[in-house]
């Protein structure tokens, strides 16, 4: 029986796919242990959260299929993602402070002379698989090996629409330093990222890189990208600060009253690029609604409207719910008009100086496969000049639960 056993763990080995990343272990598994958000053998959010879909599928399944609203959660065009991106990252930021919303959840920040690039994710589809999985509905607005340096990489957590391996590796060859969750850094040492090049952070641990000072704050999430999700690598929420400036990436959440907390601790803040797509009543613990999402901005900024501006991330490139495409931004634009806070909703690849503003283009109702209620004239609204057609995907047959 013991001659098996190699045998089976190259099997194991085999049928356990490179993307899939790798468990924590040894030094790092019990580091793990020791923190004081992990019990009874897990993570733990700091506040109850379902992590499975609620309600029953056979209510959600209909809903997801139905071909008229799995019409609207894709574009009806091509998205305009802006066309100048590269040579407008030439120049540097008068303010000090510039963020470009590369789709999804991917950011560049620009702070005080310093790039950090929070979840890049690059790759066509957020799935272990080449062939499987949501699919970009836009191209990316710069190819990655025209960004230029980067002076650190922070990852949110391990979900594939954060964490993209094809993207890591790309990132390895260019001597960036990765800022990641705890266990985090399983994956990335699995995919060739070296051990002194990952620093992996519990709730309220800081590091410093290139002048910034970077800290894990928490979410309200959860893990996985494996077929049996351990709960061994943590989530979490960034807060940047540079000598100047300050800002506030949420990556995945639900709704807590934590944000208060992390606002009195570490804010107010120049900018909070915040959550607010890939809702839905089946799992509302974990990802917020733009409603929650406004709720949560004015949270971090001390209940001050007038402080900071609000950009909302984790919408528009890929189908992961059964909302409509467009709902996110519309739904953003609405709470920010109801709590007089200042919001920008650029084109994927327009960057964009918070202390400036951005006045407010609704680009994306003129694509949208169901013309927003009450939609304005875009044409009188519209920011930038027009960029050229992009790539739409299409929607996926994948149901759209936020797991892996």
């Amino acid at each position: 029986m013991t001659g098996s056993r190699p045998h089976r763990s190259r099997l194991a080995a085999a049928l356990r796919p490179a993307a899939f990343g790798a468990d924590p272990a040894g030094e790092r598994m019990e580091r793990i242990r020791r923190s004081p958000n992990f019990r009874d053998g897990v993570f733990v959010n700091p506040e109850g959260a379902r992590t499975r879909p609620s309600g029953s599928m056979l209510t959600f399944l209909p809903t997801y299929f139905r071909k008229e609203e799995r019409i609207r959660r894709a574009p009806a065009g091509p998205v305009p993602v802006h066309p100048t991106t590269l040579a407008d990252l030439a120049v540097p930021p008068a303010s000090g402070l510039r963020l470009t919303w590369m789709g999804h959840s991917t950011v560049l920040a620009e702070i005080d002379g310093r790039r950090v690039l929070f979840d890049p994710v690059w790759g066509s589809r957020c799935s272990p698989f080449a062939h499987l999985g949501p699919k970009r509905l836009h191209p990316t607005p710069v190819p990655l090996r025209e960004l230029g340096p980067v002076d650190a990489v922070v990852i949110s957590h391990d979900h594939y629409d954060h964490l993209d391996m094809p993207t890591v590796r790309a990132l390895v060859r260019t001597g960036t330093r990765f800022v990641v969750p705890l266990g985090v850094g399983a994956h990335l040492e699995h995919w060739g990222v070296p051990a002194d090049r990952v620093t992996e952070l519990d709730w309220h641990e800081s590091t410093e890189a290139a002048g910034l000072t970077l800290t894990a704050t928490p979410a309200r999430h959860f893990c996985g990208r494996a077929l049996r999700n351990t709960q061994h690598t943590l989530w979490a929420s960034w807060v940047v600060a540079g000598p100047e400036h300050r800002v506030y990436h949420s990556g995945d959440t639900g709704y807590f009253s934590g944000f208060a907390e992390i606002g009195a601790a570490y804010g107010p803040f120049d900018a909070t690029m915040i959550q607010i797509g890939a809702y839905s009543e089946f799992w509302p613990d974990i990802h917020m609604t733009p409603e929650e999402g406004m709720r949560a901005h004015l949270d971090l900024q001390g209940g001050e409207p007038a402080r900071g501006i609000m950009l909302p991330i984790h919408w528009g490139t890929f189908n992961l719910a059964p909302h409509p495409w467009e709902e996110p931004a519309e739904g953003t634009v609405t709470a920010a008009e109801a709590a007089g806070a200042s919001v920008a909703v650029p084109r994927p690849g327009l960057p964009f100086e918070p202390e400036r503003g951005l006045p407010l283009d609704y680009w994306w109702r003129a694509i949208a496969a169901r013309p927003a209620s009450g939609a304005p004239d875009t044409t009188a609204v519209s920011a930038e000049p027009p960029a050229p057609a992009g790539t739409t995907g299409g929607t996926d047959p994948a149901v759209p639960v936020p797991q892996p």
